[in-house]
């Protein structure tokens, strides 16, 4: 488990770089500085080039120094003679991946730290199939990350004359793509009214030129997010659930993260539905309405209605540890459906094998056209199939002695009881899950990218749910 705890460290005065669970993160300038950028894109290359790759796509989002950082990377490729497809603008994770696949290049690189405080960026990287590169060659390029940078590089318009550097629109590549896929017409002629929470990040301009109607919030550049980490859960998108709840005519909410791969939603009262019940909801769609088939893959943190509703329709489903590229890895090879995680990044057949915040909204927006049903009235259609069921998670802010003391706890299967209930089972394909009951259950797992440990909770109701949530705390932390 400790591989999970940092992302950077110091051994001998250099800076070690580690990717995470999504890519490597770290603090600007302090451990995310030029210089390592430079050592990363480096290794990248070198590793490219072992394997015979040729070309690469790089962007970057909002973030403090994208620009900056991304020229960096793409001086480093075009040293060494690997074409770069650039977008001088910022981008989307979901652009990026979709321009490796449109472009036909080897592989692509995202400067971006998705979801976490401003004060981060960081490192995607992103393989010819559109997703995620899978975890081994991701140790190969971490395998070579040379100690020092290299020196002085010609600046990125150097390379113009000699066809290495290409400039690209992956927004507008991204939008046309939208507009081949959906009937946009059917979803615009609709009673839809959207109210949309970019969190200020890359997906901003895209659903403004797709619905220039919607009601917007922080679709404007500003890479201190007003001092909020980018992530679409329920207590960061407040404003976003009062717009809608004030308002009558809205009937959806939707937010991404701050690269625009990840998905938070609102019904049309102002309740927030997680990436759990988004999940269901893509699934009840793609298989009764589309008449899709194939494999759905969920991440661990992932509820276990989705394994009982898949089971109804006779799909395979498989569990994978927490990462969106071990979801990619499987797409690369089987007929996937649906694969999917707690954090909000879902990938769907129809399109590329990668998370898309705008996506996934889009899809449940023409659920809710093709039906005329409001998002509350399918969710009840899916809690008659599977059940109710609620879910949260806490972020513990821990020392690292303390951290460490709950994780071995669990390890050596000390958590015997939770609030006075006996553990009747426990899971620990990435963190550790005690159930309490089949639809009852907490989930301990200290967080890939940032430096906190992270308590889930699945109850059958609200009350339950957040009881078990408080207790989880008290029987964690016993006699530390």
């Amino acid at each position: 488990m400790a591989d999970h705890y940092i992302t950077i460290f110091k051994i001998m005065g250099q800076s070690q770089i580690k990717f995470g669970t999504d890519g490597w993160r770290a603090i600007i300038a302090k451990d995310y500085t030029v210089d390592n950028v430079k050592r990363v894109s480096e290794a990248t290359a070198r590793w490219m080039l072992q394997k015979d790759m040729k070309s690469v796509v790089i962007a970057y989002d909002c973030r403090f120094g994208g620009n900056m950082f991304g020229e960096t990377a793409a001086e480093v490729f075009c040293n060494f003679n690997i074409k770069v497809y650039y977008d001088k603008n910022f981008a989307s994770t979901p652009m990026v991946s979709l321009g490796v696949v449109k472009l036909k290049s080897d592989m692509g690189v995202v400067i971006t730290a998705s979801h976490n405080p401003p004060s981060y960026n960081g490192f995607k990287l992103k393989s010819s199939y559109g997703g995620p590169t899978i975890p081994r060659d991701i140790a190969d390029v971490e395998s070579i990350i040379p100690e020092d940078s290299l020196g002085k590089l010609p600046p990125i318009n150097h390379y113009e004359e000699s066809g290495l550097i290409e400039y690209v629109d992956l927004e507008k590549m991204y939008i046309d793509h939208v507009l081949d896929c959906f009937d946009m017409d059917s979803i615009r002629n609709s009673n839809l009214t959207l109210a949309y929470d970019a969190m200020y990040g890359a997906g901003q301009n895209v659903i403004k030129k797709l619905f220039p109607d919607a009601k917007l919030l922080h679709c404007d550049y500003n890479p201190s997010f007003m001092g909020q980490a980018p992530e679409p859960i329920d207590r960061n998108l407040k404003e976003l659930s009062q717009m809608v709840s004030s308002d009558s005519a809205i009937n959806l909410g939707l937010a991404n993260d701050g690269d625009a791969d990840r998905i938070g939603l609102y019904d049309e009262n102002g309740q927030f539905v997680d990436s759990h019940l988004i999940l269901l909801l893509l699934l009840y769609y793609l298989v009764e309405y589309k008449k899709l088939t194939g494999k759905v893959i969920i991440t661990f943190s992932v509820t276990n209605k989705l394994i009982k509703l898949a089971e109804q329709y006779g799909l395979d489903v498989t569990v994978t540890k927490i990462g969106f590229k071990y979801i990619a890895e499987i797409m690369t090879k089987e007929d996937v459906l649906l694969g999917g995680e707690e954090s909000g990044g879902i990938a769907a057949k129809g399109h590329i094998n990668e998370r898309d915040g705008i996506w996934m909204g889009l899809l449940i927006m023409e659920f809710m056209a093709k039906t005329n049903k409001s998002l509350s009235q399918l969710i009840q259609e899916v809690y008659d199939k599977v059940g109710t069921f609620t879910f949260d998670r806490d972020d513990l802010h821990l020392e690292e002695s303390k951290k460490g003391a709950i994780l071995d706890r669990c390890n050596e299967g000390q958590i015997k009881t939770i609030g006075g209930r006996p553990v009747i089972r426990t899971e620990d394909t990435d963190g550790y899950k005690f159930f309490l009951s089949e639809d009852e259950w907490i989930m301990v797992r200290p967080s890939g990218t940032e430096p906190v440990l992270r308590v889930y909770a699945h109850g059958t109701d609200r009350k339950s749910m957040e009881d078990l949530l408080k207790a989880a705390h008290v029987s964690l932390q016993e006699g530390l």
